[in-house]
């Protein structure tokens, strides 16, 4: 069993900053958690952590890699299935932002608007030698996607449930399977139910590139 040890949440940001720094080259790296658990307003918080250090970084929602709504809802607007194995187009999120940051030194931030239910077209940004992608959202684990470091933001069933908007409770047992049924441990596994005292494991082989 991992050893959880208590944090400050700027104590939380200085380690997540702390460790991409150490990475010199472009990395990508994952924050992972549940649509209640805030992922990608935290990331944003490291995001500009980042920046005020002098590294450039930007982040992209998984909620901006949906599919199609013929695709998301062809079984119907709340069906777990779907939304864990349907609703989030991870296949072109690695295409168009892991893999393409790696090796053509560019990305794309947004591939289809959620709402409108249309094309984001957004245009693709050009990355530095040293640009911190950070991709944020849920079920990011366990999808073959090459990030250089992984945070999950870990909620309870049972804060999970409280932290969950009552039209989107349906998605709380997707995701609870996913977490039971994925085997990948992430790199920093934060305990996330009090957001004013997190506790945080640490993978211990992990090494920046």
């Amino acid at each position: 069993m991992p050893t959880y040890v208590p944090i400050t949440a700027a104590g939380l940001t200085g380690l997540l900053t702390d460790r991409i720094l150490a990475a010199r080259n472009r990395i990508v790296v994952a924050v992972v958690g549940a649509d209640a658990a805030d992922p990608v307003p935290f990331a944003h918080i490291v995001s500009r952590a980042l920046r005020d250090r002098g590294r450039p970084a930007a982040v992209v929602s998984v909620h901006d890699y949906v599919r199609p709504a013929s695709i998301r809802l062809e079984y119907g607007r709340n069906d777990e299935m779907s939304y864990r194995t349907l609703w989030f187009d991870y296949e072109a999120l690695a295409r168009e932002v892991v893999d393409s940051l790696r090796t053509q030194g560019r990305w794309l931030p947004a591939l289809w608007d959620e709402k409108a239910d249309r094309s984001a077209r957004a245009t693709v940004e050009t990355a530095t030698d040293n640009t911190v992608v950070i991709v944020a959202g849920p079920m990011l684990l366990g999808r073959g996607l090459a990030f250089d470091l992984t945070v999950r933001l870990q909620l309870g069933e049972g804060a999970l449930r409280r932290a969950t908007a009552q039209d989107h409770l349906w998605t709380v047992d997707a995701l609870l399977a996913h977490d039971r049924l994925v085997a990948e441990i992430p790199d920093i596994d934060v305990r996330w139910d009090h957001r004013d005292r997190p506790a945080v494991a640490e993978r211990g082989d992990y090494q920046p590139r």
